[in-house]
């Protein structure tokens, strides 16, 4: 059990530094400036980054035929080529870098988010079978903050000039993520673990720390709930309460030195075998060694699963939800920057603090409802999240700055609830045995939409844009694009009822 969590918390610390890519609306003004890009190739750079999700699939054929820690490796290895690259162009050390090159090197890097990932998810489903929804939404949450973290980090230790900003960035997204999977890489493995009541108690602990941790992010990305407390002094609050975790997994080890042998109330000592329990009608043996898993699921492969109508309307579903809010994200930097906002960064941090609550939510709801057998359908979940995120892109057309900042925690949170939940909902639909190849096919869409509606957005930027200098400043650069979202999002929502209907079975 001990090891169960300790697999646990490794993955929340690697989900907390794999969201290289939501970082990029912090610094993409900056760099823009500095390679001379117009809008368009800004653009580009950001749906390069989701491009490496086409080929998010080569990680799920490695994680089926690789060890785990080696694929984890792989991932980090490519986001420091993608990434490291780039920051050597930046500071001069590499010369004659074309935007071709800066193009194929962030295709790089983006795909090295899915390796990571795709072990992270694999790792869970597999250690916690009949949680999997709530272990997988704990660790996934914590992508919700990556950002914050990197732009603490950048706040704390580096200059804040535009322009070494952006390489501070860069320099941090080529080598934090290799660091960290290097130290976790030991701890990634299948733990063979039976169910038992001591899951209960450590999910509640788990769940209070990265409540706490959420609360933390926060509150500390309003800078008038943070003043007083300098960027490092943030810095090492948040590093507490990531090392927090490790308490559940050090409990646990103390909880089996004290209970070496396990015990059932008839008096009499039991050598290996122990609680029979009776799991969706499944029959799982538990005990201290654990016992075999057996659930039964309908598990198909990619090429049954894209003949069926399910996978397309839930395709649709993904692009028009968390593939538009990802879109939204991406060009958070010069939509701030069309209203005459300095405070991208900001933004950037809330909505990465609200994502990180969208993202926890599912499972928390999950943890109790599946206690108390009231859980709805995860297409349901997913429309209810689409509807205020439909709002919310509307409600932009406002020229407020209060609507600016709601809107954007809004978008962030629906947007990381439905990426939690799509995880399930993969699982629900074609089965968790081929989960790492069928999901990645699945999140395919994002380069997709990406490309459609960002550079839409582009375009549109363009035609409102100056001629001299190519910038936009106003309400009129983004009112068509906010339309146009928030009414793709509303008809995402009823096709997510729709796929309810198909699957209510």
């Amino acid at each position: 059990m001990a090891l169960q969590w300790l697999t646990l918390v490794g993955t929340i610390w690697l989900q907390s530094i794999n969201g290289t890519n939501s970082n990029f609306p912090a610094y993409s003004s900056q760099l823009k400036h500095l390679l001379s890009l117009s809008q368009l190739q800004l653009n580009n750079l950001a749906v390069a980054s989701d491009v490496g999700k086409l080929f998010g699939w080569f990680s799920g054929l490695a994680a089926a035929h690789l060890p785990l820690w080696f694929v984890l490796m792989i991932g980090s290895i490519l986001g420091l080529i993608g990434y490291g690259i780039q920051y050597l162009f930046l500071t001069n050390r590499i010369s004659s870098l074309s935007y071709g090159h800066v193009f194929l090197l962030t295709i790089f890097s983006g795909n090295s988010i899915c390796w990571i990932n795709t072990v992270c998810y694999m790792v869970m489903i597999s250690n916690f079978p009949f949680d999997r929804q709530v272990a997988v939404g704990i660790s996934t949450s914590y992508l919700g903050i990556s950002a914050k973290i990197y732009t603490n980090l950048v706040d704390a230790f580096f200059p804040s000039s535009p322009k070494e900003r952006a390489k501070a960035f860069l320099l941090l997204n080529s080598t934090l993520p290799l660091v960290v999977c290097t130290f976790v890489a030991p701890m990634i493995r299948d733990i063979n673990s039976g169910k038992s009541m001591r899951v209960e108690i450590g999910f509640v602990v788990i769940f209070v720390i990265t409540i706490v941790t959420g609360i933390y992010a926060v509150t500390t990305s309003f800078g008038s709930m943070s003043r007083g407390m300098s960027p490092v002094t943030v810095v090492i609050g948040m590093g507490m309460l990531l090392l927090a975790p490790v308490v559940v997994p050090v409990a646990e080890k103390t909880m089996e030195r004290l209970q070496k042998k396990c015990w059932i109330r008839r008096g009499e000592r039991v050598h290996d075998v122990h609680v029979v329990e009776e799991v969706g009608g499944v029959e799982i043996e538990d005990g201290c060694k654990g016992g075999e898993r057996s659930v039964g699921e309908n598990t198909i492969g990619v090429r049954l699963m894209v003949m069926k109508v399910e996978f397309w309307l839930y395709l649709f579903v993904y692009l028009f939800g968390a593939t538009l809010g990802l879109v939204y994200l991406n060009n958070l930097g010069q939509i701030t920057e069309s209203r005459g906002s300095s405070k991208a960064s900001s933004l950037v941090s809330l909505s990465s603090s609200f994502g990180f609550f969208g993202r926890l939510v599912p499972a928390l709801l999950a943890y109790i409802c599946s206690r108390n057998k009231c859980m709805a359908s995860t297409p349901v979940s997913i429309a209810a999240m689409m509807l205020p995120m439909s709002l919310a892109f509307f409600s932009l057309l406002s020229s407020t700055t209060l609507s600016l900042y709601i809107s954007t925690a809004i978008i962030g949170f629906c947007t990381g609830a439905i990426t939690s939940i799509a995880v399930s909902t993969t699982t629900d639909l074609f089965g968790a045995k081929n989960f790492s190849l069928n999901h990645n096919i699945v999140v395919a869409n994002i380069p997709i939409g990406s490309f459609l509606f960002g550079d839409l957005a582009a375009l549109i930027y363009r035609q409102q844009s100056d001629a001299k200098n190519g910038k936009c400043m106003g309400m009129g650069c983004y009112q068509t694009t906010f339309i146009m979202w928030g009414s793709l999002c509303f008809f995402g929502s009823f096709l997510a009822l729709v796929l309810h209907s198909r699957t209510s079975k």
